[in-house]
């Protein structure tokens, strides 16, 4: 029986038995590798007691914390499958996962579950916090506050003298059987259950183990949420596995945060979504670039190599100083901001993936990878592109591999719906692929406007420039009554440094509208711009939720 997955974390837990593992950030609460490892032994004994049998659900939501990974890597190692919930899930949907997964037990954190109400759980035998792992709810006919009580005197009859490292020896389970049960965040409507096995964890694992990214006693800020799948891995897995000693932000990442942190921290490497780099481009470099002394000194030969070297070196301080590489993932980077980081070869990739996937499909290492591509097909992928002609007319991305998930839990149809009749995975998204295998995304396929005169739009590209303009914070490019127009949430802060009032913008903004046209395509070209008052709903990766915003 395989159970390579379960025995990483194993080895990892014995191998670095002394080192630092886990930091809350606010609190500065820490855990050892051993400290963790005895964690586990005690959740692995509570769940024996409660008769958890192997593939049991267990669900988890709340904010990244210690807490929340201990409670992941117990579940796990367990034999039992974890069910990572998004906390930004409205309680309604976290009911809903609760129920629909099948969970027997849950942890959370305390202010979800004021929100949640016991009585429409179906299968949910007892709910515990993960602050604390006190139990705050047991099922009618439950005795588990009772077991709770006696729960260290347990704990002590099974390791009278304490855990030790020959203690952790973690149950045997085939990896080709469901580990976690990820529901995902899409744009488009309700999430599904992607049902991930062992061995497809073990891909993310092994490609890690080839990179920089990963490593005994390095540092890192984690800040990406762990119940999606790209920061579940990376952020995370991957790091405990390798040694690393991992802070959890338990903080909202907005830049002010982060680079504080980041400048306390100093991480090794950094993984993050697009968004964020490209809030700190436009908020701390772009007024820099737009100063006129500056614009004058880029035209200079010589001089504008030691300007771009003095903002790399900037940027790079911002972010603590120390990292090898910048790993962006979750959605596309702006093309200006990419654009500017190569310039001045600041050290960062661009990957790809998606959750049915675990996560990732594509990337590339940093001496290979080429700008606006998301690199190329990791060591366990097969990758194409349904299209006439790959390289140059952009197709629907499908892929096949390890990595790819066993289905969708409890629903037939869309795991039909998801794979070719010779089984290769839509991915949904669109691209083409250069000759040495590079991917380039152009857009999502149910995203993609086909306009009247036949032409296939990628609101994203027309996105990308419009974000870039003055007094635009973010937009959504839409069809409405066969015409192309642009939603923008206004950067209010910027109006008011300028002393720009709300009665000047829809002219600002038409103006705008026919400059960014004079670099589009004619059937690309926006027709009106119409001002959002709101920020858009997103999901916990950033992505615009879309279809709140197409049919008003």
């Amino acid at each position: 029986m395989k159970s390579d997955f379960i025995k990483y974390f194993e080895n990892s837990i014995k191998e670095h038995w002394d080192l630092m593992a886990m930091t809350d950030y606010v609190s500065k609460k820490s855990y050892t590798y051993q400290q963790v490892g005895e964690e586990i032994s005690k959740l692995h004994i509570l769940f024996k007691e409660l008769n958890i049998a192997q593939n049991d659900r267990i669900a988890l939501v709340g904010r990244n914390t210690p807490e929340w990974a201990i409670t992941f890597i117990a579940t796990v190692t367990y034999g039992a499958v974890i069910v990572p919930i998004l906390q930004d899930f409205h309680a309604d949907d976290i009911q809903h996962i609760v129920n629909h997964s099948e969970s027997k037990l849950l942890f959370l954190s305390d202010s979800h579950w004021e929100n949640l109400n016991e009585k429409t759980f179906q299968t949910i035998r007892g709910v515990f916090s993960i602050s604390d792992f006190r139990c705050l709810y047991q099922a009618p006919g439950e005795t588990i506050q009772m077991t709770m009580k006696h729960l260290d005197h347990l704990c002590k009859s099974v390791y009278p003298n304490g855990v030790s490292k020959s203690d952790i020896m973690f149950i045997e389970k085939d990896d080709y059987e469901m580990s976690i049960l990820n529901y995902t965040s899409g744009t488009t409507g309700f999430s599904k259950g992607v049902m991930l096995t062992g061995d497809n964890m073990c891909t993310q694992i092994e490609f890690a183990k080839k990179t920089d990214w990963v490593g005994k006693g390095y540092k890192i800020l984690t800040f990406l949420p762990l119940a999606h799948a790209y920061g579940c891995a990376f952020d995370f897995v991957v790091q405990f596995i390798e040694g690393a000693h991992i802070t959890f932000l338990t903080r909202i990442p907005s830049p002010k945060i982060l680079l504080k942190a980041m400048e306390e921290i100093r991480p090794t490497v950094i993984f993050t979504v697009p968004l964020i780099l490209e809030k700190i481009y436009k908020n701390s470099v772009l007024p820099a670039l737009n100063k006129t002394s500056i614009k004058l000194a880029t035209n200079i030969p010589f001089v504008n190599t030691r300007i771009y070297v003095e903002f790399r070196k900037k940027l790079v301080n911002a972010l603590g100083g120390e990292f090898k590489t910048v790993i962006a993932g979750g959605a596309p980077l702006n093309k200006e901001v990419e654009d500017f980081l190569h310039l001045i070869k600041f050290p960062y990739v661009v990957g790809y993936g998606m959750t049915e996937c675990a996560p990732l499909i594509t990337v590339e290492v940093l001496e290979n990878y080429r700008p606006h591509s998301v690199g190329r097909a990791i060591h366990c992928v097969e990758m194409k592109v349904d299209s006439s002609d790959p390289q140059n007319v952009p197709g629907e991305i499908l892929v096949k591999g390890r990595n790819v998930m066993i289905g969708y839990y409890k629903n037939e149809e869309a795991t039909s719906k998801i794979f070719t009749e010779d089984g290769w995975l839509r991915t949904g998204d669109m691209g083409i692929i250069d000759k040495e295998g590079h991917l380039f995304i152009k857009g999502r396929s149910k995203t993609m406007i086909l306009t009247s005169s036949g032409q296939n739009v990628y609101p994203e590209e027309i996105e990308s420039k419009l974000n870039n303009l003055p007094f635009v914070s973010e937009s959504l490019v839409i069809q409405r009554e066969a015409k192309i127009v642009a939603l923008v949430y206004p950067d209010f802060a910027a109006m008011d440094e300028m002393g720009i009032q709300i009665a000047e913008l829809d002219k600002i903004m038409d103006e705008q509208r026919k400059e960014l046209n004079k670099q589009l395509a004619a059937y690309e070209n926006i027709t009106k711009i119409i001002i959002h008052p709101q920020e858009f709903e997103k999901t916990p990766k950033k992505s615009i939720k879309r279809y709140l915003y197409e049919n008003l």
